[in-house]
């Protein structure tokens, strides 16, 4: 285990040398790789057990990996047997799209952030679910989300065609789903987090998971990804709403378009979404009114500037029920999941 720790410590500043994009690929190959030849396989079973139950889910660990770092699903394998709890992979839209034009990811090092305007850039729904069908992560125990999103080119009108098709494609492969209505970066997205707009959208998820649950034989569950930058008036109708649709969970939260955290650092006014530690305080602020309006009917997953095992604990204590990570394992490596197991045990 500490082999690998100290290769990623050493392969870092040459990766960090690269564009971002180019780093996070030639990453996720190095990964593939080295599942390939057993060197990550007993970090999975090292770790300690700290087994959770989420939304009817046995997990390993509380610890999830975010949806993001594998956009294909192409990873799931070996970034599973790194030690994560459960592993989210997307967003994937209905149709393959390129995203956002080159460059369209930053590194802010003096902050442990990142700004990405990628723009749910992925091969589309057929390829997604040929890869999730090849991985064995779930045959060998563990939790898989898949987060489904709405092509760059179809009117926000007609979102909600998009996500029935990225929910009928995803039902039999999904251990969860997740709805992500958070981007900033695919444009008006983030509108249908108002109260009309969110109705419109779960009402018709609802009625089709129901008809999926029926023909498949097994329910879902069923969880929509918010945004940090909501005020309280926001998370509110968001907590009324989504237990009148039969929403399981919310992931709080995706990453800001703030910049108040990193005002002067080169890249900071970059467009684009803002991971990594500037939004913590915003995700826990998020995390605790939710809890507060929802009591403890619905699950929420934490995440959102992780990168200490303290900063997992912060988000428990506010109310969530499970975390994920991202941009701190970019910054932190392998070793970044075994110290959040730790300090949530």
């Amino acid at each position: 285990m500490s082999l690998l720790f100290k290769t990623y410590a050493l392969a870092r500043p040459a990766l960090f040398s690269l564009d971002a994009e180019t780093a996070h690929e030639l990453t996720l190959e190095s990964l593939r790789k080295a599942q390939a030849c057993g060197w990550t396989r007993g970090l999975l079973h090292s770790q300690p057990q700290q087994p959770r139950t989420l939304m009817g889910l046995s997990l390993r660990n509380p610890v999830g990996l975010a949806a993001g770092l594998d956009k294909n699903g192409a990873y799931i394998d070996a970034l599973g047997n790194l030690g994560f709890g459960f592993v989210e992979v997307g967003t994937v839209t209905p149709r393959a799209q390129p995203g956002n034009p080159k460059p369209r990811m930053f590194r802010l090092p003096q902050a442990q952030a990142l700004i990405n305007r990628l723009g749910f850039n992925n091969k589309g729904l057929e390829a997604f679910i040929d890869n999730v069908r090849r991985s064995q992560w779930r045959a060998q125990g563990g939790i898989l989300g898949l987060n489904i999103g709405k092509n760059a080119d179809t009117p926000i009108e007609r979102a909600v065609d998009d996500y029935l098709l990225g929910l009928e494609g995803v039902y039999p492969h999904a251990d969860y789903i997740t709805v992500n209505i958070s981007s900033p970066n695919t444009r008006n997205l983030r509108a249908l987090q108002g109260q009309d707009e969110l109705a419109g959208l779960l009402g018709p998820l609802r009625d089709r998971r129901k008809d999926l649950a029926d023909r498949h034989g097994r329910s879902v569950p069923l969880v929509v990804k918010i945004a940090p930058d909501l005020d309280e008036a926001q998370i509110d109708v968001i907590a009324d709403t989504l237990p009148r649709y039969g929403v399981d969970g919310v992931i709080a939260t995706n990453t800001t378009l703030s910049r108040e955290a990193v005002q002067g650092l080169p890249h900071a006014q970059e467009g684009g979404g803002l991971s990594g530690p500037p939004v913590h305080a915003l995700s826990l602020r998020v995390i605790e009114r939710l809890r507060q309006r929802l009591g403890q009917g619905l699950a929420i997953i934490g995440v959102g500037g992780i990168v200490s095992g303290q900063q997992a604990r912060e988000k428990i204590a506010a109310g969530a029920d499970a975390v994920q990570v991202y941009t701190g394992l970019i910054y932190r490596g392998p070793a970044l999941i075994e110290e959040c197991v730790r300090a949530l045990s």
